[in-house]
């Protein structure tokens, strides 16, 4: 084997495994391991049939549902390429997308047909479109998911591949226009392998991992409730899809903490997946107005990764779930791996503080190491296996994967202070610091120290031009039902516990979303917000 790769790890895992063990589960839906593994074989095969070839990418355009870890799964299988794309976006943002990554394949929900129909016409190179309709019926130009499902026999596909085949996953595009950052499938599972063989010895060949599988069997059951289009949702699916575990994945179009909560207190996750306080809080007050509701002791592993989770919001959901373990990543699509920070009953982490992996790095802007304890502030680095780089973008693959004492590096943008036992405290991304009166201000820690005021449910923080300070910071808020805005306030309690200059100058109530699907922070919904409000109005 010429390195890892996923489509052979599913060859290899899928046979040894119960057919009938649940591989997904939607609602009152049911994907048994065996109708998973002959409906991917099929699909692998018949869009290799349809003119795939290996390298070509495939993109998937729908909800969680078990037809996207499905498509992913048969893209593997056919050495095609993932490409994620983001159901929120308009239909010019979706041509991006599929035009940007040379998508060859499609698959889509019906729910996004009509944004399909508008920009097919400019997509050329697109030359497979799969519809997942529940109705059945599919636009007159492309196939149906299930028909592309049942064509075959089920039998894995005979192809060579290679651990050099590639995964994109496109980020956000909150400092741009999104871009797909290339990971090799080998190096992607080195990642993953490094960390398992902490915990003792791992399979490190298809054959031993087949025989670990037999031994073992399926590997538990997993929540992802961020969408699967971003990476965390994504990733943790993956491998638990790539183990035989079970995949449950929410039917709402939007988040629902009592939904999340039903289908643990149904289908019994042991890990669940969430982004942060924009997942957590609303998690907790749930939790807290119906304490006696819902089962949730099976959960022993919650998992978060993109968005700060505050220690309030920890603290509180253990005390309904004192049985498991937060498992906070300090990651991003091109820097995955970076720190990381666990908490239990009894075991209480500040906000924002990171044991640094042992891939990372931390530098000054000289490129200097920046010494523990020092207080000066510095750039994360993570050391190798990292992406190839970014698709079609030669100049940020520069910017980003820079070489420093001749280790290439991922360089994302993430600053931070080392603190004097070698822990990291996250600041923020350098792209969105703030510059009042010659001090650097990140956002992240205003809006940590706002969000702990009893009236604040979420916050950002964006700088706004200002005659005087250059940049005015300025607070975004979504405050607690029942709530007042108490501007003098909240300025107060942020200046207990952080420097006058890091100080809202104003604070304004959100007049829109402050988050994406994903739950991160939408700083230019916040900024055109903040901007509405103010407009006119002077600091004080």
């Amino acid at each position: 084997m010429a390195g890892w790769n996923f489509g052979d790890i599913l060859d290899a895992v899928e046979p040894v495994l119960p057919q009938d063990s649940p591989a997904f589960i939607h609602g009152e839906r049911v994907v048994t391991l065996g109708e998973a593994r002959q409906a991917t074989n099929n699909m692998a095969r018949a869009l290799i049939a349809r003119g795939a070839v290996p390298g070509d990418k495939i993109a998937i355009y729908m909800r969680n549902r078990p037809e996207y870890l499905m498509a992913v799964a048969a893209g593997w299988k056919a050495r095609l390429t993932h490409v994620n794309v983001n159901y929120r976006y308009t239909p010019q943002e979706v041509w991006y997308i599929f035009d940007n990554s040379d998508a060859q394949t499609v698959v889509y929900a019906s729910e996004f047909r009509d944004a399909v129909i508008e920009i097919r016409p400019r997509l050329p190179g697109v030359t497979t479109w799969v519809e997942v309709s529940p109705d059945g019926r599919v636009a007159d130009f492309a196939q149906r998911f299930e028909d592309l499902a049942a064509e075959g026999n089920g039998g894995p596909v005979d192809i060579q591949r290679s651990g050099d085949d590639q995964f994109f996953i496109y980020t956000g595009g909150t400092t741009g226009m999104p871009k797909g950052v290339m990971w090799a499938q080998d190096d992607l599972r080195e990642i993953t392998l490094a960390a398992a063989r902490k915990l003792g010895p791992v399979p490190e060949t298809l054959g031993a991992l087949a025989v670990h599988a037999k031994t073992v069997g399926p590997m538990g059951r997993i929540l992802p409730a961020p969408p699967l289009m971003h990476g965390t949702g994504l990733l943790t699916g993956m491998g638990t899809m790539m183990t035989g575990g079970t995949v449950i994945t929410l039917e709402g179009a939007t988040f629902d903490a009592e939904e999340l909560l039903d289908a643990i207190h149904r289908h019994k996750p042991q890990t669940l997946v969430i982004v942060g306080d924009s997942f957590g809080r609303p998690i907790l007050n749930a939790l807290n107005a119906n304490p006696d509701r819902w089962d949730v002791s099976s959960v022993l592993v919650i998992v978060s990764s993109g968005v700060m989770w505050s220690y309030e919001v920890k603290q509180g959901m253990l005390e309904h779930m004192p049985q498991a373990v937060l498992s906070d990543g300090f990651s991003s699509s091109e820097a995955l791996g970076m720190g990381q920070s666990m908490m239990a009953k009894g075991v209480e982490v500040q906000t924002a503080r990171f044991v640094l992996g042992e891939r990372c790095r931390v530098f000054d802007e000289n490129d200097n190491p920046v010494e523990p304890g020092s207080g000066v502030p510095g750039i994360v680095a993570i050391g190798p296996p990292n992406p190839v780089g970014y698709y079609k973008d030669e100049e940020k693959t520069a910017r980003t994967f820079r070489t420093i004492g001749g280790v290439r590096y991922s360089i994302p943008g993430d600053w931070c202070v080392v603190e004097a036992d070698g822990t990291l405290t996250l600041l923020g991304r350098g792209n969105a610091c703030i510059n009042t009166a010659g001090e650097k201000v990140f956002p992240e820690e205003v809006e940590e120290a706002l969000k702990t005021h009893p009236s604040v449910e979420d916050a950002l923080v964006v700088g706004l031009p200002d005659e005087k300070w250059g940049q005015a910071v300025t607070g975004v808020v979504t405050l607690a039902d029942g709530a007042a805005l108490d501007e003098a306030g909240l300025r107060a309690h942020v200046r207990r516990s952080l420097a006058g200059y890091k100080t809202p100058k104003r604070i304004v109530i959100a007049d829109r979303d402050l988050r994406t699907a994903n739950g991160k922070a939408d700083y230019p919904a916040a900024r055109a917000s903040a901007e509405l409000q103010l407009s006119g109005r002077t600091a004080p």
